[in-house]
């Protein structure tokens, strides 16, 4: 069995190329959570809302979601679609 020596300057190196790994992965999903179907207590989360108002959400239409099993996923892109309408719709009253 090889025996190979790390210097301190080999764990430099690679502590560089993982931060760069890391700030590639946080530029390619800008701050989204990197999966595309959300459960509820994600959605409520993010979203900092009760579960009330999620249901509330689904009942009047203004979050679509799929409904597998017994358990509701959310779409990302709708719920950043409904708070980019969400925003237009406040700056026409102002």
């Amino acid at each position: 069995m090889a025996t190979e020596i790390i210097t301190t300057d080999d764990l430099r190196e690679f502590k560089m190329e993982l931060l760069d790994e890391i700030k590639q992965i946080f530029k390619e999903h800008n701050g989204q959570p990197s999966k595309k179907w959300l459960k509820s207590y994600e959605v409520r989360k993010i979203l900092s809302i009760s579960p009330g108002t999620l249901q509330n959400l689904r009942i009047n239409g203004t979050l679509p979601y799929t409904k597998i099993g017994g358990v509701i996923y959310y779409d990302y892109a709708d719920i950043q679609e409904m708070l980019q309408s969400r925003k237009q719709q406040l700056s026409m009253f102002k």
